[in-house]
């Protein structure tokens, strides 16, 4: 079957994202944070666990370390105890003080507010990069996890498992205004209905206008 035009692939892009605006009127970032520091530390740790883990070893970390300057000249030893409960928490201790020494040493101490900038600290990628300017400085964002690249892929949005590929398709479906609620919207959903292994087709509000909507009916 050929791949619908880009017109319709907007056109039923349109409509997904309409009605994941009136499921998930409230959807929003799930990381507690209080700055955009916060945010971009929390992001990084997000990585293989869920964003609940998160939120409960952040508040003593932003305790004993609540800037970049504090972190940066943190031991190692002690960022390692309190990231335990996450797993990898090794390699995630290394990235958080190799961000915050990055922060210090070529930012002032100052989370920038530019992709490019972003993707230069250890541990950042366009993925966390994004989640910080959309949900920090308001800056359009496409997020691609993979609750988003599942369902895009799902709704025949793109065919691309790399997610940088993903976002650029994504980025020609939706206008920049809806960028980051709507993937915030897509994670819900990801969640709640279209589930990696088990999706509720028979239960979800897209059903009649998802590509995929025969997966199970179960």
């Amino acid at each position: 079957m050929p791949r619908p035009k880009i017109s319709e692939r907007r056109e039923q892009a349109q409509q997904i994202t309409s009605r994941l605006a009136q499921l998930y009127p409230e959807a929003a970032c799930t990381l507690d944070f209080q700055n955009s520091f916060q945010l971009l530390c929390a992001t990084v740790l997000s990585a293989q666990t869920t964003d609940a883990r998160v939120n409960k070893v952040t508040p003593e970390l932003f305790r004993r370390f609540p800037s970049p300057e504090a972190m940066a000249k943190a031991e190692l030893a002690e960022l390692e105890e309190i990231l335990h409960p996450l797993g990898f928490f090794r390699s995630k201790a290394k990235s958080l003080q190799g961000l915050a020494r990055g922060l210090v040493e070529n930012f002032a101490g100052q989370v920038p507010g530019e992709l490019s900038q972003l993707v230069t600290l250890p541990g950042v990628g366009r993925k966390t990069a994004n989640v910080v300017l959309g949900d920090a400085f308001g800056i359009p964002g496409i997020t691609v996890d993979t609750h988003v690249g599942r369902l895009a892929r799902r709704w025949k949005w793109t065919r691309h498992q790399d997610p940088e590929k993903a976002e650029k398709d994504l980025q020609k479906l939706l206008p920049p205004e809806i960028w980051t609620p709507t993937c915030h919207r897509i994670i819900a959903h990801g969640r709640a209905v279209c589930r990696a292994r088990k999706p509720l087709c028979g239960q979800c509000a897209l059903e009649d206008i998802c590509p995929s909507s025969e997966v199970t009916k179960n």
